[in-house]
Formats: structure tokens, sequence, C-alpha cells
């Protein structure tokens, strides 16, 4: 299974976000997209889900196959990928019993199998006292962690993850990790990250987004103790200070949207 990003452009008001990036993520890997503030990675994220049009481009979907050959490509869909927010989008309203509960009965044709509320609750360690409060009342990280549980019930075969560990404390960054591990072998998981440290540990593949383009540092580097000034080398050459604004105009533009 890969997903085929393909020649993505998006220009914000004339001025280039993302320049013809193209990439191919594989099932089984875990990749790290790395990249200076506004260099476009939440706006690729919401190109690619639908939240915003591209200028050109788009993505691909490759499905598994016996014989490579053989192997059936198609439009990437919404239905195919997932989108966990920096900042989640929840019906406060709700407590987080009834936001999961009315999450499961709407997406029951997308899910495999039962799911019991209990068990999905303790996958991420989510208190009881805490299932029964308004959203509203939780922290962020509590936000957080019920939006990866419904993406953890629902199971895209892509799985966008934007800053996820950001928000929790170091018990709860520890599980996520572990649950992000646990489910790369049936996922393309990519996470943006401004955390180098958390990116050589969690990844397999460090991809950076520059100068509107996608490119792979070598993994085996990944540990080297020069690893760290060639990344900054790489995000400091030719950079446009005008990329900050440009890709911050588009993330409040993909949530008023």
């Amino acid at each position: 299974m890969k997903l085929h990003v393909n020649d993505l452009s998006k220009s914000f008001d004339g001025r280039t976000v993302l320049d013809s990036a193209s990439y191919t993520f594989e099932k089984g890997k875990i990749y790290g997209l790395l990249g200076r503030n506004g260099a476009g990675k939440t706006t690729m994220f919401n190109c690619l889900v639908g939240n915003i049009t591209p200028d050109k481009g788009g993505a691909t979907f490759e499905e598994d196959s016996v014989e490579p050959s053989k192997a059936k490509i198609r439009e990437a869909t919404f239905d195919d990928i997932g989108f966990v927010f920096t900042d989640p989008h929840l019906p406060e309203f709700m407590t987080g019993q009834e936001f999961l509960k009315y999450f499961i009965e709407i997406s029951k044709d997308k899910i495999k199998g039962n799911v019991n509320l209990d068990e999905a609750f303790e996958l991420i360690n989510f208190e009881k006292h805490d299932r029964y409060k308004l959203i509203r009342d939780y922290s962020h990280g509590m936000k957080n962690k019920l939006q990866m549980l419904a993406f953890l019930i629902l199971r895209p075969s892509v799985i966008f993850l934007d800053e996820p560990l950001a928000s929790f404390d170091v018990v709860a960054a520890l599980q996520m990790k572990k649950l992000i591990e646990s489910m790369k072998s049936e996922h393309i998981i990519i996470f943006s990250t401004h955390i180098l440290p958390l990116a050589q540990d969690l990844c397999d593949e460090i991809v950076i987004l520059h100068n509107g383009k996608l490119s792979a540092l070598n993994s085996e580097k990944m540990n080297d103790k020069d690893f760290e000034n060639e990344i900054v080398k790489l995000l400091t050459e030719e950079n446009s200070t005008d990329e900050n604004q440009t890709d911050e105009s588009a993330t409040e533009g993909s949530r008023d949207g």
C-alpha cells in the first residue's frame, strides 16, 4: 500500500507554499515530516484531505497486490485518510462517552467489527470519571487523546498527525508513541513535528518540506552526530520569510472552511 503525492502545488496571494511537491509514502513505515514554521506542512495535509483545494496535483492511492504489476492505483479519497489536528475539532457540548458513541454510530459502515466503548477508552488510558465530563472541560491533551482514539477506531489507511504529542505529558506521550508504533504495520503514518529527537526516536524515515518541495533524508544517518547540523543547513538554504505568514493564513482558512 502506497500514497503517492504528485506535483502538489498551492499558493496564497501569489506566494508559493507547495511547489510541485512529490513523494511516495509506504505502508509499514512511520514518516516524520520536518520543516520550519510556515513551510507548508499543515497546508499539505489540508490539501490531501480536501480541506483546501490545491492549485495543481494531488494524491493517488496504490492498494496492496500479490503482483505489483497489477496493483490498483486510484485517486486518494477522504475515506483513505485520517487527519489528527493539532487543535482538536470536537463537539464540546458532548461528554467524551457521548461523542465516542455518536462517532461509532455515524461511522459504522467504515468500522470493521464491533467496538467496545470501555475497551476503546482503556486503549488510551482514559480515566472512567473523565469519560462523563463535557469535552469543553477537558484539557488540550485529553481532547487530543479523544480525537486520536476516534481515528484508532476508524483505522484509515493513511494517518496524518499534526504535532501529535505536543500537548501530552510525559506518560501520555509515551503511551501514544507506543500506540503509533503498534499501528504502523497496517498503515501509512505521517506526522509533522518540530522536535528532532522525537522524529529520530519514532520514525523510520524523515522527510523534509522546504521551499515547497519534499525530499528524503538518508535514514541510515539519523543517529549520526552531524545529522542535526545537516538538517539545520538544509532548512536554512534559500528560506523565504514570507512562507511563515502564508502557511498560517492557510491554516486559518482551512479551519473556517
